[in-house]
């Protein structure tokens, strides 16, 4: 151990392109079930979203974790010296595209065969516990790191997801797809990971599963919230435990809260209702103590991509440290920041990061509104060629794969899956 901090360097996020609004979802099932129609738009109301995005029928989540690492290791002309360096190569998520090799390896291949020169003599694994597994994966590699690391050693973590529900629900209103990369290593240059003081919640509860052979879940809504706000609370109070700080005094001195999204209302509520719990404030009083840290900016780009699952808080988290850094600049450094991550099923992490001395440089490297901006417009009849509501012969045609890209090639008749990268 060399007892120097370990955490995050930069991160890179890619969201597939087509967005469907959910006024046109709503629109469109109401004329096809009128009696459905009050239940989705209350459905819609309560959870605060606008828009979802989804994959093209070439992209899977081994393609998006390509596309931001992809970009993640060859920012700033750093990709040889990136990827050289990698020890370790992770993955998080909870729709994995094989039952036994990690998306991970599919990832490591794919780079490789577009030119990255990733070494053999590293690790590939896969970390999966719900809408938890990106984060744990990232707290695996910190640790590996910081225990079997050596100088220059670096970790690559990929959090990567498509959600998807039954249709037509209430359910399909909170699906996404996204993926984040994270390259970890010892004196990061965005965030250090305090992880001593991490507090962790578990339960054998039936919130949330995916059947095997299911490419949808199952969830029970209101329950689900139930037990987020349980294992919250219960990690939360472990983590202060551990720090030796009593609740109300971790609030306060916390710049930045960041949680796991699986809609904009669950994450406003689960937090208010903390916060009002160990303050003991009103709701305008606990409205005003998120603002002032900045909450609701930072979980405002979830209304508009939708659910990603085990990328969920880092999106979150991306878009919170963007947003802080145009307005404070220079004066972002040492903020604290509290993440909680959930895992249906269930688990939650609650711990503390610290913005790095050279978190300034990073972040002026990024360019969040891009992500918004990429989106297409989707006809209805891609968003059903993507629920799997038309059989293959009658789904929309693809659009033709932009330059750049990582894409399905093909799946041979053993069911082995080949990742292509179109050239740029």
């Amino acid at each position: 151990m060399t007892g120097k901090p370990v955490g995050i360097s930069d991160m890179a996020l890619f969201v597939p392109t087509p967005k469907i609004d959910l006024s046109t979802l709503l629109t469109t099932r109401a004329a096809a079930d009128p009696r459905f129609e009050r239940r989705l738009r209350l459905a819609i109301e309560s959870t605060n979203q606008v828009s979802m995005r989804f994959p093209a029928p070439w992209e899977d989540p081994v393609t998006l974790a390509a596309q931001a690492a992809d970009e993640l290791l060859r920012r700033g002309n750093t990709e040889q010296d990136r990827a050289r360096s990698l020890r370790f190569l992770v993955t998080g998520t909870e729709t994995s595209v094989d039952m036994s090799k990690p998306i991970s390896a599919y990832v490591q291949g794919a780079l490789q065969r577009n030119g990255l020169d990733l070494p053999q003599t590293l690790s590939t694994f896969q970390v999966q516990h719900a809408c938890a597994g990106g984060t744990l994966a990232l707290m695996s590699v910190a640790s590996l790191l910081g225990t079997t690391g050596r100088p220059g050693d670096r970790g690559l973590v990929m959090c990567t997801d498509i959600a998807r529900y039954e249709t037509p629900s209430t359910a399909e209103i909170t699906q996404g797809a996204g993926a984040v990369a994270m390259l970890v290593e010892e004196n990061p240059r965005l965030l250090e990971l305090n992880l001593a003081s991490t507090g962790f919640s578990s339960s054998d509860v039936d919130d949330f599963f995916r059947p095997l052979g299911s490419v949808t879940a199952r969830v029970k809504g209101r329950y689900s919230v139930d037990c987020y706000n349980e294992a919250l609370e219960t990690a939360f109070l472990d983590h202060c435990a551990r720090a030796g700080t009593d609740p109300a005094r971790t609030l306060k001195e916390t710049d930045l809260f960041v949680v796991h999204v699986p809609f904009h209302k669950m994450a406003l509520m689960g937090m208010s209702r903390l916060v009002e719990r160990h303050l003991g404030t009103s709701p305008a009083e606990t409205k005003e103590f998120l603002q002032e840290r900045h909450f609701q900016s930072g979980i405002e780009a979830i209304r508009h991509i939708g659910n990603t699952y085990s990328a969920s808080a880092f999106v979150s988290l991306m878009f919170t440290l963007a947003e802080r850094h145009r307005e404070e600049g220079d004066a972002l450094v040492g903020r604290k920041i509290l993440l909680a991550s959930y895992g249906s099923g269930n688990t939650m992490s609650v711990f503390s990061l610290t913005v790095a001395p050279e978190a300034p440089q990073v972040l002026a490297t990024w360019d969040m509104e891009r992500v918004l901006q990429e989106a297409r417009p989707a006809s209805f009849a891609e968003y059903q060629s993507f629920v799997g509501e038309v059989p293959p012969e009658e789904q929309a045609q693809a659009a033709p794969i932009p330059p750049g890209r990582y894409y399905l090639k093909e799946i041979r008749d053993d069911q082995y899956r080949i990742y292509e990268c179109t050239a740029p």
